[in-house]
């Protein structure tokens, strides 16, 4: 079993930036994807970006340019760097991991608003 927990939300004004963490814990073995999701009030989740265990990065073009995936394995944590956020970023963001079982965190609050 894996857990994970997520950590940094918080309120933001627009063009401000926050860091999101996700400690993972547990049987974690193997080679396993990390990423984030995000869902938005009265939308489905959505995909934000993904790293994978050698560190081949992939992120939505809504926040590509914006946001940075990294990942510290001796940590078994990822973390997401956003920048210059948007109104439209407001979302529960929820971090993901795929080692062939999938696994979510609880999710965080992040809301931008002036």
């Amino acid at each position: 079993q894996v857990q994970l927990v997520e950590s940094g939300g918080g309120l933001v004004q627009p063009g401000g930036s926050l860091r999101l963490s996700c400690a993972a814990s547990g049987s974690i073995s193997g080679i396993y994807t990390m990423g984030w999701y995000r869902q938005a009030p009265g939308k489905q989740r959505e995909w934000v970006a993904t790293i994978s265990s050698r560190g081949i990065i992939t992120y939505a073009d809504s926040v590509k340019g914006r946001f940075t995936i990294s990942r510290d394995n001796a940590k078994n944590t990822a973390y997401l760097q956003m920048n210059n956020l948007k109104p439209e970023d407001t979302a529960v963001y929820y971090c993901h991991l795929n080692s062939a079982v999938i696994y979510w965190g609880q999710g965080t609050q992040v809301t931008v608003s002036s």
